[in-house]
């Protein structure tokens, strides 16, 4: 939403802060789409210390739409490979599939694949440089949220003292302080019957050097894999991020996107996956970090907002990590809350009300589809319809229009299907 300099200055001098719990991807997002729209805020992060965390993370094109808005897409594009297609093999190694992706595909976003940790630098540094660092607060963890007709009070713990606002946001991941306060009889995450393992390895460009890549299925093993940073090492090596997913009921009872593994764990399964293209094992054992994590997810809330708080980005609707959707679910829905406050700035309650009736069914269909039918579903019919054996050829197992039919759908549900982001680009924002 585009506001003149007077339009800014009236919703600063109108509005306390919003109070925005969570100093991730979806909570500085926010921050840095209010502070566009000229709404007052500060960020509480629990944290004390910001450390480089996680592995890689894909921006699809209508989350890289939203941060190009916000001027970070020379930053980021510094940073990641801009991803230019997609590929599907199974486990013998045989192309399955093929598709462009990003600016390859005709999008005027590029798909960037990038890590974690220099996104969120990214992010954490825009942040501090426009709404000062006094904005953006560390060691803050909120324990209660309370309210009244006229704004939000948060708790924290450890003595700090109590903060007041007008609006709280709870961007605070999957452990989050207010979802469990707004829903405190909810049941334990979902455990999908499989389990995850994550890491990164500087290793040699393969395929186009810019190629996210599926491999083989679930119920004997699945992987994703991407570059996320180009030039690592003196060998012009790439840091390329690796995800393997796999049935098994042995898991270790913990929800942690941070809990270390394991590579022995991942190499039992894979070590024949030796291509032409890729030597899947030698990667996996090159790894400088690997993390195990459940993949699990909550059933959709019935409701994220309650009066003046409300939920945003993994706290409103965490999901399993397929389709390549977590974070540009939150970049979205930092778009909407922050234009709907802009908005309606003399009532925050009715704009939280409308960012949920916009963005709560949006993203419950992303989250049912990505337990159902993400991208992936091209390898579970392969794998379903060849009996996990190799194929003579593709077109007599699945038809090029089967398998862009499954993608396409994918893409239209969770938003970034070409003709729609291009009908959003020609409309004034």
């Amino acid at each position: 939403m585009a506001l003149d300099r007077a339009g800014r200055a009236g919703i600063m001098r109108g509005m306390q802060d919003v109070l925005i719990i969570g100093g991730g991807v979806g909570g500085l997002t926010l921050a840095l789409c209010l502070h566009r729209n000229g709404i007052p805020c500060t960020v509480l992060e629990a944290v004390p210390e910001v450390r480089p965390l996680g592995v890689g993370v894909n921006i699809l094109p209508h989350g890289a739409a939203e941060l190009a808005r916000l001027g970070l897409e020379p930053a980021l594009l510094r940073h990641c490979v801009q991803t230019d297609e997609a590929n599907f093999f199974n486990r013998f190694g045989q192309l399955v599939h093929r598709e462009p992706l990003g600016r390859a595909a005709g999008y005027d976003h590029p798909q960037m694949s990038i890590h974690r940790a220099d996104l969120h630098l990214a992010l954490l540094e825009a942040a501090r440089a426009r709404l000062g660092a006094g904005r953006v607060l560390l060691g803050r963890r909120c324990t209660a949220v309370e309210q009244d007709a006229g704004g939000v009070t948060l708790r924290f713990a450890d003595g700090v003292p109590a903060l007041r606002g007008a609006v709280a946001v709870g961007a605070d991941g999957i452990h989050s302080a207010l979802r469990r306060q707004l829903h405190p009889g909810e049941g334990a995450p979902n455990y999908t019957g499989y389990n995850m393992w994550r890491g990164v390895a500087p290793w040699p460009r393969f395929l186009t050097g810019a190629s996210l890549t599926r491999i083989g299925w679930l119920t004997t093993g699945k992987m994703v894999i991407y570059p996320i940073r180009n030039a690592v090492n003196a060998r012009g090596d790439q840091l390329v991020n690796w995800v393997f997913e796999v049935e098994t009921t042995a898991i270790r009872d913990r929800r942690d996107w941070n809990l270390p593994g394991r590579v022995e764990d991942v190499l039992a399964y894979i070590g024949d996956w030796r291509f032409a293209w890729l030597d899947v094992p030698g990667l996996v054992a090159a790894s400088e970090v690997v993390l195990e994590y459940p993949m699990v997810d909550q059933d959709p809330l019935p409701w994220w907002t309650q009066g003046r708080a409300t939920l945003l980005g993994d706290a409103a609707h965490p999901m399993v990590p397929r389709g390549s959707n977590g974070a540009g679910q939150a970049i979205l829905d930092a778009r909407c809350l922050a234009d709907l406050l802009a908005r309606m700035p003399d009532d925050p309650p009715a704009a939280l009300a409308a960012y949920e009736a916009e963005r709560r069914p949006a993203t419950t269909q992303v989250v049912l589809t990505n337990r159902a039918n993400p991208p992936d579903a091209i390898l579970r019919e392969v794998f379903l319809r060849t009996g996990d054996r190799p194929f003579a050829r593709i077109e007599d197992v699945i038809s090029a229009e089967e398998m862009l039919a499954i993608t396409g759908a994918y893409k239209r549900v969770a938003g970034y299907d070409l003709a729609t982001l291009k009908a959003r680009a020609a409309t004034p924002a």
